[in-house]
């Protein structure tokens, strides 16, 4: 995990899927937890997974192409393409609004909040 963080733990966050809750998940948490900081989020709290933006920006993408995809080798190739067009920051700056995520949720501690 050093190369992913500078203290040398990563961040794992949790927020109950099925995934993330099956006995192989289990297990391999367990017997990697002294690897990083474990992060419980509520269920169903996409506003604190960075990934649901990520998806997000990239179905957007996806969907603006002309003409669309057309197989999933097509789909591939578009998500793919997408990715790349990302500017170098933007996963970096999804993480740098964490914090930010963080103390709104713990502020209002109600369902989901626009960012």
């Amino acid at each position: 995990m050093s190369i992913v963080h500078s203290d040398k733990f990563g961040q794992f966050q949790q927020d109950s899927a099925t995934p993330h809750t099956s006995r192989v998940a289990t297990k391999w948490l367990q017997e990697h937890s002294s690897d990083f900081r474990y992060f419980h989020c509520p269920p169903k709290s996409p506003d604190m997974n960075i990934i649901e933006r990520i998806w997000v920006a990239l179905q957007c993408a996806v969907q603006k192409r002309s003409p669309p995809p057309g197989t999933s080798m097509d789909l591939r190739t578009a998500l793919q393409d997408s990715w790349c067009e990302k500017p170098p920051g933007y996963l970096q700056t999804l993480v740098d609004t964490m914090p930010r995520r963080v103390a709104s949720l713990l502020c209002v501690r109600v369902g989901p909040k626009r960012f």
